[in-house]
């Protein structure tokens, strides 16, 4: 009962020990209370009651109730940290009892021995339980074992047998009411998922498995750990770092398990590594290190021991015995047949390189490079890189490129299995090292197409293809709205001075549902349907049109410039420089937007000049007469370009990426030409555009006051020729899917544009900060603009920094009068800023904007 309702059978134990129980009466009760403080409370608690309870059966000389309180609390002692007394324990367990409670002891020796990684005696153990159990028709116990035994299983990397197992252990799950045990076969079932490269539905099984637990009253520290897994493949490490360090502190707040500790502080260590924060990873790895190595559990010592290698080389450590160590490492785990072995040996093979030892480097790349044949996508991803890197070494610059896009090709295909855009973006933090080699060596061999092939190679990959719509799943719908309506009431409160701390928490929860829920998406997209086709960019530019793109490369920005049919390269500046003048800037034109702010103007206008140095460099004075196209990487999307001196009197543009511009300019307007006029509510302008727009555009579909509520704009925007959306606008960079526009009902996120069919040819968004991104992955961006790209927005115009409101009425106005006279988004931009009046506020507003795409 303790593992089907393990509070109530807490409760009844302790009733039991109030009625002056047999001593064997007593042993069950002491067993049980036992064995819920070892698994969900105290360990230290546990011991006691574990050992009155072997008391208990001693003097009620019951064989087989002794050897069963032996067994549990050798896995008592084990959690505690005393290996050696815990298989003693168990061992004396395994000589007493009948053939059945042999069998439970011989179930709980494997489980330990699982804990401890010694996994092919855990195998021998269960695989002589299991024919007892089904001997003996015990349900429960033959279910345990196979879900045991396919864990061990995943361990050693062997997932169609663990899979097997899981679907037969479900289906005797499935006729008992053992609760907690059904949610950790969930909870099983999805590490499978992620071991078998399926991370959303990993996400959905344990996010099911967390409720399971949740109504059983049960702490999830194995949950815990096994989610900080998949969350780091999902390329979201500082939230398994949170998840790690907030475990550690439940556990120490209850005494609990040593050993899970130990593998919470190891799953600690790795996330706070991927989320570039070496020196966390190298406290908690050193401290898992320890824990393992007294606890006698040399497998997961190996691994920490992995982890704090890397974690010193991310620190800038380099050494001869650093080398020694990771190839000790790496042969460690290939003895024990763990699946990370082929990252050790790739480690190992990077410190050699560095420091010139190339011998070494290639015995240990060579062995790497062996999984890139087989296996889940990031193990080959790892062979690949390994490959890379030897063919870099023996000079081979055709080599890297093969290797390079062969590793790239597989984490295309896991890439695509993903259905949130959030992850898609993310998952392509794997392939950076991949396209960075294939960019250095594209540079070496001296041809600016190459460059720029590799360099649209894993650029804005998430634009490639629509995201996966949200399912017409009315548990979403109904958080969306909630969060809709709780977002908005916590806006008026914060309006008018009133405490928001509930509404806030309410609205904070219901985030983490909708995200859940949108995580949990599996991709339904095939690709991005071929690769970056150069002579169609070129043919599409024709002879007057320019795309510069800008790509990084050691640190410096690399200016690929194409038009007239050829490509060009020029180098620009430091990429750390320009980041740091961008961010000047953005300051500067935030004091802009108010009054009294002229004497700032030549300051600002310097800034630009200097931008574009750092930018742009020699590559200016080649951009010719007409249109230009710019194409930064994702750190730098927040330049105003337009603040260049030659680009400010220019028809420009802004895309992602050259392949996003051709698909933008490839793509037709819909028929009909819709026009949606859409203002918010509490605007200092009160979007006074939109009624004189609404008049120039007759017949438009105008939503204001009431009528502007998420469903309704939602609803017109699918699919219309052009939207002009005047609305506060707020962008999160805590988490930018929840970037929103202020509708009468309340926001209007990215997840909701997410949802159209079509969206808009041509939108318009008058408002502040609309124009800004997260940079995530390896140069994806996440924000409004970037939602509409991939479906079927081919033109936006947008604001990056914070504009005076009653400036940016002039600015639209005029922006239309030029789109109504036929002239294309960027055109009918660059004619608005020049219209407008000289003063700070109007040219400051004027150098927010930029046109996106290319309509």
């Amino acid at each position: 009962m303790v593992f089907a309702a393990p509070n109530e059978a807490l409760a009844r134990a302790e009733g039991v020990l109030d009625n002056d129980p047999s001593p064997l009466h007593a042993s069950v009760a002491h067993q049980v209370i036992g064995i819920w403080q070892r698994d969900f409370g105290d360990i230290r608690l546990a011991l006691a009651h574990l050992r009155r309870a072997r008391g208990f059966a001693v003097r009620a000389e019951s064989p087989d109730q002794e050897a069963d309180v032996l067994s549990a609390l050798g896995v008592a002692l084990i959690h505690a940290g005393r290996t050696r007394q815990g298989l003693a324990e168990m061992e004396r367990g395994v000589g007493r009892g009948s053939a059945h409670t042999r069998a439970r002891v011989l179930f709980r020796r494997a489980y330990a021995q699982w804990v401890l990684g010694q996994h092919r005696q855990a195998l021998d153990d269960v695989r002589r339980a299991i024919p007892a159990f089904r001997q003996a028709d015990d349900v429960i116990w033959t279910a345990r074992s196979l879900t045991l035994r396919a864990t061990v299983h995943l361990a050693l990397g062997a997932v169609d047998r663990a899979d097997a197992d899981f679907t037969a252990a479900e289906a005797l799950w499935d006729t008992t009411g053992q609760e907690h045990d059904k949610a950790d076969a969930v909870e099983s079932r999805g590490l499978a998922a992620f071991r078998a490269g399926d991370i959303p539905v990993a996400l959905r099984l344990l996010d099911e498995a967390e409720e399971r637990y949740a109504k059983l009253g049960t702490p999830t520290f194995m949950l815990n750990i096994r989610r900080c897994e998949v969350l780091m493949a999902a390329g979201l490490a500082p939230e398994a770092l949170a998840e790690a360090d907030a475990a550690i502190a439940v556990l120490d707040g209850i005494g609990g398990q040593s050993t899970r500790k130990a593998e919470l502080l190891l799953a600690a260590a790795r996330a706070a590594r991927r989320a570039g924060d070496a020196h966390t990873a190298i406290a908690r790895a050193d401290m898992a290190v320890r824990l393992f190595a007294g606890q006698r559990r040399t497998w997961w010592e190996t691994h920490a021991r992995l982890v704090l290698i890397e974690a010193r080389v991310a620190a800038g450590r380099s050494s001869g015995r650093l080398v020694a160590d990771a190839a000790a490492v790496a042969d460690r785990l290939a003895s024990f047949g763990a699946p990370a072995a082929p990252e050790a040996a790739l480690l190992a093979g990077r410190i050699a390189l560095t420091l010139g030892w190339r011998e070494d480097a290639e015995r240990h790349l060579t062995v790497a490079a062996r999984s890139r044949r087989s296996g889940p996508p990031l193990a080959r991803m790892t062979g690949w890189a390994a490959q890379a890197l030897r063919a870099r070494a023996a000079g081979s610059g055709r080599g890297v490129l093969e290797a390079c896009r062969r590793g790239l090709d597989v984490l295309d295909d896991h890439r695509m299995t993903l259905g949130a855009s959030e992850l898609r973006a993310r998952a392509t933090e794997q392939g950076a090292e991949l396209a960075a080699l294939a960019q250095q060596a594209s540079l070496d061999s001296g041809s600016p197409r190459r460059l720029l092939v590799w360099s649209e190679r894993w650029r804005a990959t998430a634009l490639s293809a629509p995201p996966t719509r949200p399912p017409a799943d009315p548990v979403l719908q109904g958080s969306l709205t909630a969060f809709r309506e709780i977002a908005a009431r916590a806006g008026a409160a914060r309006m008018e001075g009133r405490p928001i701390s509930v509404l806030d928490r309410e609205q904070r929860r219901l985030e983490r549902e909708i995200r859940s829920r949108t995580l949990h998406m599996r991709g339904d997209s095939p690709g991005d349907g071929g690769r970056f086709d150069l002579g169609r960019l070129l043919d599409r530019l024709g002879g007057d049109v320019r795309l510069a793109e800008l790509a990084v490369l050691d640190g410096r920005v690399q200016v690929l410039l194409c038009g007239q049919g050829r490509v060009r390269r020029f180098e620009a500046g430091l990429l750390a420089a320009a980041e740091r003048e961008a961010e000047h800037v953005q300051a500067a034109l935030r004091r802009l937007a108010h009054p009294g702010a002229e004497g700032r103007l030549p300051v600002v206008e310097a800034m630009g000049r200097r931008l574009e140095e750092l930018l742009l460099g020699p590559a200016a004075a080649q951009l010719g007469n007409g249109p230009v196209v710019v194409v930064p990487p994702g750190r730098l999307h927040r330049v105003p370009w337009a603040l260049l001196p030659s680009l400010r009197d220019r028809v420009l543009s802004v895309s992602p990426s050259a392949s996003s511009w051709l698909r933008a300019r490839e793509t037709e307007p819909p028929a009909g030409g819709r026009h949606v006029l859409v203002r918010g509510p509490g605007l200092a302008t009160g979007g006074a555009e939109v009624p004189e727009l609404a008049g120039r555009y007759g017949g438009s579909v105008v939503l204001e006051h009431e009528d502007a509520r998420v469903a309704r704009v939602l609803e017109e925007l699918d699919g219309a020729a052009l939207a002009h959306i005047a609305s506060h606008g707020d962008f999160r960079v805590d988490s930018p899917l929840f970037s929103s526009l202020r509708m009468a009902d309340g926001p209007l996120i990215v997840h909701d544009f997410e949802r159209l069919d079509r969206s808009p040819y041509r939108i318009i968004l008058s408002c502040c900060d609309t124009a800004r991104f997260a940079s995530v992955g390896a140069d994806e961006l996440l924000g409004l603009v970037t939602a509409l790209l991939p479906l079927g927005t081919a033109g936006v115009v947008a604001c990056s920094a914070p504009v005076n409101d009653a400036a940016v009425v002039p600015l639209m106005l005029a922006l239309h009068k030029g789109l109504s006279a036929g002239l294309s988004l960027a055109e009918a931009l660059r004619d608005a800023r020049a219209a407008m009046p000289g003063d700070a506020p109007h040219q400051a507003t004027g150098w927010a904007f930029s046109a996106f795409g290319a309509a």
